[in-house]
């Protein structure tokens, strides 16, 4: 709890002990025995789950608030059942309507952003993240809805590494509250949808409409599990997006590196208005800053999993019932792995990582299905601010918000921005070097 409040963020709990123990100790939370483990060879065995020995398990404030039919929390048999439901999310078709949207959102926000002396990324890109992803789910545009959904969404958040007590001034209870009201609009969606005749191009009417009716989820599986892609969708992208731009303003060869092929790529699909699918997959360089940027900031710090059996992990004995953690950040910062791993280097991506050695979307049967999702958010948004605006961090604190699952930086990196072409009119002859 101490870590958790503090400026350096809960991860803090894990580092001082790994470096006091090694990289393989025990530890007890809250009365439950964790072991913290970090080598890919354990990643391995932990995160493919050889054997059926481990099932994913989340602390009990977290499976509360994103509900027990949510993907997160769901046992192997029923996450088999949702997770081959919520994958049509993130087919090909699904992704091209997804990008173009949220291109449109981007670019409809950044388009105000040189009216403004300063502008907090983190909250900008959790406004335009929490738009597309709604918009994607169930075609929800209405303001008013958004900003309540935004605040209750952010109450979940912020309750997620709370204590579960059920009283009125704690975290807990505000969060489970803001649930209350999400689960209340989604019936009301749920019901008018069903009620009217009109065809929704949507993941929502995906799930409402079932050839199979013996599969088909329920509808507290619907709701769970859209509120857990609403969290997910946004926070964990708004927040890479967040770090990557303050890697980038730290790393000026990276950035105009970056920033040539961006604006290469601009000068092709000029004639275009949007960015398309196909057009991401010209960005290379910019692909490899936004891996480097999750390894760097490891949002999902470790990954959780209960043992259902005794067995044995480098040598040591788990016991049933124990909960072992991959620590994924200290996989990403072993020398032994990455060389120079403190530094922001985009061009180590030149080659395959090492099995198991980059787990920003964690690995195995559990592996994030949003991960294309997210790769393609962070890839628009980059190309429309560098191809757009030169822009420079004003608070470079790395202090991590306080009471956040995902390591947030608190100052949500403020930025000063400087609209490219008004730069060019007024410096016509200067180097974009």
């Amino acid at each position: 709890m101490a870590a958790i409040n503090s400026n350096k963020g809960f991860y803090d709990f894990i580092k001082i002990r790994r470096l006091k123990y090694g990289n393989c100790f025990k530890t007890n939370i809250f009365g439950q025995r964790h072991v913290f483990i970090s080598s890919t060879e354990a990643a391995k065995k932990i995160l493919s789950n050889e054997g059926g020995n481990f099932t994913k398990r989340y602390i009990k404030s977290i499976a509360k608030l994103v509900g027990d039919q949510s993907l997160l929390c769901a046992s192997h048999h029923q996450h088999k059942l949702i997770r081959s439901h919520l994958s049509t999310l993130f087919t090909t078709s699904s992704l091209s309507t997804m990008v173009r949207q949220f291109d449109e959102l981007t670019v409809s926000n950044l388009s105000t952003w040189h009216h403004k002396s300063s502008i907090i990324i983190l909250h900008e890109a959790l406004k335009i993240t929490l738009e597309a992803i709604c918009k994607m789910l169930m075609s929800l545009e209405e303001k008013k809805e958004l900003e309540m959904l935004h605040k209750d969404v952010g109450l979940i958040y912020e309750a997620m590494l709370s204590f579960p007590l059920r009283l009125p001034w704690t975290r807990f209870y505000k969060g489970l509250q803001a649930r209350k009201r999400i689960m209340k609009l989604l019936d009301k969606i749920i019901e008018a949808r069903r009620k009217s005749k009109e065809k929704y191009d949507d993941f929502l009417d995906h799930l409402l409409i079932s050839d199979d009716q013996t599969t088909q989820l329920t509808d507290e599986q619907i709701k769970d599990n859209i509120l857990t892609m609403i969290i997910a969708g946004q926070d964990t992208t708004a927040t890479a997006i967040t770090w990557m731009i303050k890697y980038l303003d730290e790393n000026p060869k990276a950035l105009n590196k970056l920033r040539a092929e961006q604006q290469a790529l601009q000068h092709k699909i000029s004639c275009k208005s949007y960015l398309t699918f196909e057009d991401l997959n010209y960005m290379t360089y910019a692909s490899k800053v936004i891996k480097e940027s999750l390894r760097m900031a490891s949002i999902v710090p470790w990954f959780p999993r209960m043992a259902l059996q005794d067995c044995e992990i480098e040598g040591f004995t788990i016991k049933k019932g124990w909960i072992i953690n991959v620590d994924a950040k200290s996989i990403h910062f072993d020398p032994m792995i990455s060389h120079d791993p403190d530094k922001f280097i985009p061009s180590r991506f030149d080659e395959d990582s090492k099995p198991y050695s980059f787990l920003a979307f964690g690995m195995g049967g559990r592996t994030c299905l949003g991960l294309h999702l997210a790769r393609a958010m962070m890839l628009v948004f980059v190309y429309r601010l560098t191809t757009s605006y030169r822009w420079k961090v004003l608070d470079s604190d790395e202090s991590i918000e306080k009471w956040t699952l995902f390591s947030r930086l608190k100052s949500g990196c403020p930025i000063s921005v400087k609209c490219i072409e008004e730069e060019d009119r007024e410096f016509p002859n200067a180097s974009k070097s």
